[in-house]
């Protein structure tokens, strides 16, 4: 066979029937003929029936073939279309030129052992960063290289192994449970009216002897129980199968396997004795068996779906549509349509639609899911609103700062989904003890049906089915995801945002807290006191020369002093972390910032005496000035620092500050630990030395500063008005504000702690105490299906448990 370049004089293709386009030649020889195609895929297709033999295919067909193209199934073109930009703004989060987030939605979870096979094949896939997925929300967070992969190709590996993945969407998020939700209450609605239909039949079978029974109604009862048993296990236990067996094909064995294997041995050996009128049938056993499984998974669906409330919750607090003004005119349109710049209106009792600042008006707005704080904030001319709160009192014009993924609230559920989907050493150890449990269940379930074959092969049916269907590795895999997800939801209601899989965990162990000074036990509300100029320069010309030095640094001191004046131009800006600022205004040397760094030799240090913070201005020959700046000590401040005395943690303050205030500070608080003009490199340094003397030191901080000393903590804390950059480096943020949210995310974490500690008792307890039972013969089928079932809800409802603790009363 042979392919010719020529165009033949027809011009429709030979595959498809559509016509050919001008230019294109391409063609197959089919039976000795060059036939035309319209493109390479219609080329490729025909080259693959000739091929294979199979010409004939041609002379038999009564129409034409779709195009390639078409062949494609419609579930896979529709993941190409999130590939789009426009399309993706509203889900994707860019972090970096090529580096992309998303979350996703994952239909198909029936245990832990998928979650850890859908992990382990995304993560193969070349380009993908991370890729981790909550169990308890069935929720997905991926980052991913686009240069190396597109999002349409990890959703296309994710079906290719018998799961669904799509973006996540709230609206598209119900209608997934609901889907489940129907389909699991009807299948355990069949599976229900079956089992108790079969016990029925079974109780006069058992009893057959002493009533005397006639071997006729025996086997007609046998037979209707074999019926009714069909029904359930073709029809109610088909989840089952269709998950085992997706898991053999990846030779990756899960829960799914032993219980699918379970019920069709029960299954097939009773239907086998029905038959042959001979032996025992276990048609009561199989179907309770799938009853109780099925009972225990729709209950756990319903504590998962209520744990992932919180997420779920933050999500809706953004509306559908909002009111734009242009020249104008008011114009209601969907919010994915607003830019920034954009002006909206918020009525009364009216969410605010994105982040923005008020630019007419004034009101108070309710940010209660957003941070905890239960009364309503005062919002005027210039003040910032957080999309989500509620405006409650009298309209706002507000002008749009940042939209879709940049807004207080994605970031927010994003960095809670990362939390929640991020495992901690616990949850890691339980995934690799339940990675082989199932293999060694299927091999010890082997042992014992040898082992009785031997003893007494009457017995081999019933004891393998009670080993097979007692152990439950699924306890073992829930015993910390389900906590974590109904602390880390209880605590973002509470104000304390946990970020990292690991916090709650390392925070119940902590036994220091360092606190930085300037916007964590101080408001970071600094105010400009007096000016001390010691040059010929007029105090206007000194506010002037600080604003330009001090401008576009995102420190709480130089974000004041940027605003003393108007700033001039300015050359060569260097920023030296933990000490200032220096840069060039006509050609003329500044610097600003602490007094040590500032001064040159030679020049003299001023006697200034108080608690107010300085900041130093020089030129290249002299001082020319220094600025008091005065910061409030937080409302709260003692009563946290004295609450976590109580708990019997340490308590340090490191701070960048001169002395005097910093002295002043730590002895308002009762801080006998306190270090003074601490550079960024001195705080981690003494933070590190607190490591190595043995103690877990958890760091609250709030400034640019401090971002490498709280990647340097065993559990790092950003305050909520801190930088973006601290946020990002902390493992928990304060979102309230207020420092008694760490007494109460203390008190839930060594709840959590404890309850995470009784699952994983509870499970391998379970399966020490009934395996070898069921192994001897002690426990009956029907008594290993609850008890399997148990004990799953066992550790669900255990951990939801911590809905309810008290988090203000001090551990």
């Amino acid at each position: 066979m042979g392919e010719s370049q020529q165009q033949p004089a027809d011009k429709n293709c030979f595959h498809c029937g559509l016509p050919v386009p001008h230019g294109v030649d391409y063609c197959v020889d089919i039976n000795g003929q060059s036939q035309p195609m319209c493109c390479l895929g219609c080329q490729a297709v025909a080259r693959a029936i000739i091929d294979n033999g199979l010409t004939d295919f041609y002379k038999h067909r009564t129409s034409t073939s779709g195009k390639a193209e078409q062949l494609i199934p419609d579930a896979l073109q529709q993941m190409d279309l999130y590939d789009q930009e426009a399309l993706q703004k509203s889900f994707v989060r860019s972090d970096g030129e090529h580096v992309r987030e998303a979350s996703l939605i994952l239909e198909g979870i029936v245990c832990a052992a998928c979650v850890w096979l859908n992990e382990r094949h995304v993560q193969a896939l070349p380009g993908v960063i991370t890729f981790q997925i909550n169990y308890s929300t069935h929720r997905a967070r991926l980052k991913w290289d686009n240069e190396q992969i597109h999002l349409s190709d990890v959703l296309k590996a994710i079906a290719a192994i018998g799961y669904l993945a799509h973006p996540f969407d709230p609206g598209r998020q119900e209608a997934v449970y609901r889907k489940e939700r129907s389909a699991a209450l009807k299948r355990l609605a069949v599976a229900g009216l079956g089992a108790m239909q079969i016990m029925m039949l079974a109780v006069p079978m058992y009893a057959a002897e002493k009533l005397g029974m006639d071997t006729s109604m025996e086997n007609f009862l046998r037979w209707v129980s074999l019926l009714l048993a069909s029904i359930v296990v073709l029809y109610s236990a088909q989840s089952f199968f269709q998950a085992a067996w997706r898991d053999i094909k990846r030779k990756q064995p899960g829960m799914d396997v032993p219980v699918a294997l379970a019920v069709s041995i029960a299954f097939i050996a009773s239907a086998i004795n029905t038959v042959t009128g001979e032996g025992t049938v276990y048609f009561d056993s199989a179907s309770m068996f799938v009853f109780f499984l099925l009972a225990s998974r729709f209950l756990e669906m319903g504590a998962r779906h209520r744990a992932g409330q919180v997420a779920e919750a933050l999500i809706k607090l953004l509306p559908d549509t909002a009111l734009r003004l242009q020249a104008g005119q008011s114009q209601r349109v969907a919010v994915n349509e607003l830019c920034v710049g954009d002006i909206v209106l918020i009525k009364p009792g009216e969410p605010v639609p994105a982040d923005g600042v008020v630019v007419d008006g004034q009101s108070s707005v309710d940010e209660s899911l957003l941070s905890g704080e239960s009364l309503p904030v005062a919002r005027t001319l210039h003040d910032e609103l957080t999309g989500g709160s509620i405006n409650v009192e009298s309209p706002l014009q507000m002008r749009v700062e940042k939209i879709g993924q940049d807004t207080r609230v994605s970031a927010i559920v994003r960095l809670l989904e990362r939390a929640q989907s991020e495992k901690p050493r616990l949850a890691q150890l339980a995934d690799r003890v339940a990675r082989w449990f199932v293999s060694l269940l299927l091999l010890l379930a082997t042992s014992v049906a040898l082992l009785w074959w031997w003893i007494d092969p009457t017995q081999v049916l019933p004891i393998t089915l009670a080993v097979l269907v007692v152990t439950c590795p699924c306890a073992l895999s829930l015993a910390t995801p389900v906590a974590l997800t109904v602390a880390s939801g209880r605590l973002t209601r509470h104000g304390l945002l946990t970020t990292r899989g690991h916090a709650l965990e390392t925070l119940a162990k902590v036994t220091q807290i360092v606190f930085d000074k300037t916007g964590t036990l101080t408001q970071g509300k600094l105010s400009v006191g007096k000016i001390h100029n010691f040059s010929s320069h007029s105090e206007a010309e000194i506010r002037q020369l600080l604003a330009t030095l001090e401008q576009g640094s995102e420190h709480p001191l130089a974000q004041v002093l940027a605003e003393l004046a108007q700033p001039r131009a300015v050359e060569a800006l260097r920023s030296e972390p933990g000490g200032g600022v220096e840069g060039r205004i006509d050609g003329k040397k500044y610097r600003a910032g602490k007094l040590d760094f500032v001064l040159e030799a030679g020049m003299q240090a001023p006697a200034i005496s108080g608690h107010a913070t300085l900041v130093a201005l020089a030129d290249e020959k002299q001082l020319l000035a220094c600025v008091e700046l005065h910061d409030a000590m937080r409302a709260d401040a003692a009563s946290a620092v004295a609450g976590l005395q109580q708990m019997g943690i340490k308590v340090s303050l490191l701070s960048g500050d001169a002395s005097g205030p910093v002295r002043h500070l730590a002895e308002k608080l009762d801080i006998a630990d306190w270090q003074a003009a601490a550079t960024p490199q001195d705080k981690l340094q003494r933070i590190q030395q607190l490591q190595q003397q043995g103690e877990v030191v958890a760091m609250v901080g709030d400034g640019v500063n401090d971002a490498p000393v709280l990647s340097a903590a065993n559990v790092s804390i950003a305050m909520g008005g801190g930088t973006q950059l601290a946020q990002s480096s902390a493992d928990m943020v304060i979102l309230s504000e207020s420092l008694n949210s760490l007494l109460a995310g203390r008190n839930l974490a060594i709840h959590t702690l404890a309850v995470i500690r009784q699952n994983f008792a509870w499970a391998i307890a379970y399966n020490v105490v009934l395996v070898p039972l069921a192994a001897i013969g002690l426990i009956a089928p029907w008594m290993a299906a609850i008890g399997m079932s148990l004990s799953s809800l066992v550790v669900v409802f255990n951990s939801l448990r911590l809905r309810r603790v008290n988090m203000e009363k001090a551990s």
